[in-house]
């Protein structure tokens, strides 16, 4: 099975570019889910396959009612819709507001989500932006489920510090205490920085050692260029060869990076085209 969980501390990291640019170029098939309990974005900066607007109404907000009678994961695809350029989305709530008809409904969206790569009929592996994080947000309540919980982080001394910090509280919740960064407790807890490509081999060490003397099990996973024009044309909000964006170009490498350490114990190669980037959203 494979759940992978995005999100990050407070600020504006940039969750939703990472999750659809990971989406974008996963090398099975792909379903990217807009977990955050606060809202989603893609329904008001994406285009839908028809070419008009996606629908708000279906995706996690129709879910609600199909997941109180037990959720297959199957069932999943039924609340699906693809952008313009391919990808299949599950649709975020409109607001903060509509997250009340998820309560209790979280672990069963989690197993759901992380067991769609086993489906006999239409498998695939669930990228989950679950936005910003804190300790009663709801959407943590998914993590036990999840292959890997990825923390998106900026390389600002405030960030860092707060991804330490949020990382060790992950540990201690989903692994009952401090671990070592060698530590492969499922889910493993990783961090993907947004960093300027000619820094970021820097970045990666230092960030690291910082992980590992406050012993939060966590260690940086790879990193995604900080592109504001890749962003901008991942978005639909500029023209441009996205395949050859820096953004696209990293995104890709830490996808082959997480595959080529964790692949095999994931479930057998979905069906279906991947590694095909397209439209999404920034946050």
């Amino acid at each position: 099975m494979a759940l992978i969980a995005l999100a990050a501390d407070k600020g504006s990291p940039g969750v939703t570019t990472a999750a659809v640019a990971l989406a974008a170029v996963w090398p099975r098939r792909a379903l990217l889910a807009e977990t955050d309990p606060a809202g989603g974005d893609l329904v008001y900066r994406s285009a839908a396959a028809h070419g008009g607007p996606l629908n708000p109404n279906t995706g996690m907000l129709s879910i609600a009612a199909t997941a109180r009678r037990g959720l297959v994961p199957d069932q999943l695809w039924d609340h699906v819709q693809p952008l313009s350029g391919g990808l299949e989305v599950l649709v975020g709530l409109g607001n903060a507001e509509q997250a009340a008809g998820l309560a209790g409904l979280w672990p069963t969206l989690g197993r759901a989500f992380a067991h769609l790569a086993d489906s006999p009929n239409a498998p695939a592996d669930v990228i989950a932006d679950c936005g910003r994080i804190a300790g009663d947000t709801p959407a943590v309540e998914m993590f036990s489920q999840a292959a890997l919980v990825l923390l998106i982080s900026r390389t600002e001394p405030e960030a860092i510090a707060r991804v330490r910090d949020r990382a060790a509280a992950l540990t201690a919740r989903l692994h009952g205490g401090a671990r070592g960064a060698a530590s492969l407790a499922t889910p493993l807890i990783g961090v993907i920085l947004i960093a300027d490509p000619g820094d970021s081999a820097k970045l990666v060490h230092q960030v690291n050692d910082m992980l590992v003397a406050a012993q939060t099990g966590a260690r940086v996973v790879g990193t995604l260029a900080e592109d504001p024009s890749g962003a901008d044309q991942l978005a639909g909000r500029k023209r441009g060869r996205l395949d050859k964006s820096l953004l696209i170009r990293s995104a890709r490498k830490v996808t082959a990076d997480l595959y080529q350490q964790f692949g095999a114990a994931w479930a057998v190669p979905a069906g279906g085209p991947g590694g095909q980037p397209t439209a999404g959203a920034g946050r």
